[in-house]
């Protein structure tokens, strides 16, 4: 395929864990998870054109410091799409690092519509995908989805109702490893079999108020903070739930309102200048 001078441009939102039950653990070390997994409106951006080297380039608020060595994660997507082809990919990093947001799962999975609108090729073989990390797989839609196995099982649900949502993090980062390691138990109850419908808004925060997230303690051990998040969270006006999303630190918060979620992030604010505080809906 000849070269273009087209720019793509991919939007990487951020990945919220409403649930995470740690269901097994295999053989290999690979964890069972059994997680609802939903979108923001927030998002990393990935940039890709033609160029006769495949480089990368990261700029944003959270860019500093990150490497765009040959293990970054958006180089590794690029080479399964690249075949000795060359490509120069800017990453815009909005969103913080190792916050359990999926942030370089959803920009690798960015990364890989951007090429494949760039070349109009096919995505690569499933198996490769997969074997990118465990997030990336589900980060390829963005609808309300289900994952399970070790993130390779994916069950689509419906596009999410555009909820209030906060999230928080108090620029910590924390170790999924380590989170993963200080977990006591590693055969949880899953997840019911049935929810109800996510547009019938009471009954489904109730629902999910009933489930958890299995990395929330020990995430808390190694950073006690989180739990600092989320009693503030809790004790904002028009907070319907709030729990810890992946391996942490981010939290997040489903509001009642626009109104309520807005006045919750300003006073945030005031009274922790030093957190990531951002406003959000969920992405329908």
């Amino acid at each position: 395929m000849t070269a273009t001078d087209a720019v793509i441009t991919q939007k990487a939102p951020a990945k919220i864990n409403l649930t995470l039950h740690v269901t097994g653990q295999r053989a290999d070390g690979y964890h069972l998870l059994d997680s609802l997994v939903m979108f923001t409106e927030l998002s990393d951006v990935i940039e890709v054109r033609d160029a006769d080297d495949l480089t990368l380039a990261i700029v944003g608020p959270y860019g500093a410091g990150l490497p765009t060595g040959e293990n970054n994660l958006v180089l590794r997507a690029a080479r399964l799409m690249t075949k000795g082809r060359g490509a120069h990919i800017t990453l815009t990093k909005n969103l913080p690092v190792a916050s359990g947001i999926g942030g370089g799962s959803a920009d690798a999975a960015a990364t890989l519509f951007a090429l494949q609108n760039l070349w109009s090729e096919p995505l690569p073989d499933w198996s490769d995908i997969v074997a990118l990390g465990a997030d990336v797989p589900v980060c390829l839609s963005h609808e309300l989805t289900r994952m399970t196995g070790i993130g390779d099982t994916l069950d689509l649900i419906t596009p999410m109702p555009p909820l209030p949502m906060l999230l928080v993090n108090p620029n910590v980062g924390v170790s999924t490893p380590a989170v993963f390691a200080a977990l006591t138990s590693k055969t949880n109850a899953a997840m019911p079999d049935t929810m109800p419908e996510p547009f019938d808004t009471a009954d489904w925060i109730t629902w999910l108020r009933d489930q958890r997230n299995d990395l929330e303690a020990p995430a808390i051990l190694s950073a006690p903070v989180i739990a600092t998040v989320l009693s503030s969270l809790n004790s904002q006006n028009g907070c319907q739930i709030a729990r810890m999303s992946g391996s942490g630190a981010t939290c997040f918060a489903i509001f009642e309102t626009d109104l309520a979620r807005d006045a919750a992030a300003q006073s945030l604010r005031v009274k922790h200048p030093d957190w990531w505080v951002a406003p959000t809906s969920a992405l329908s």
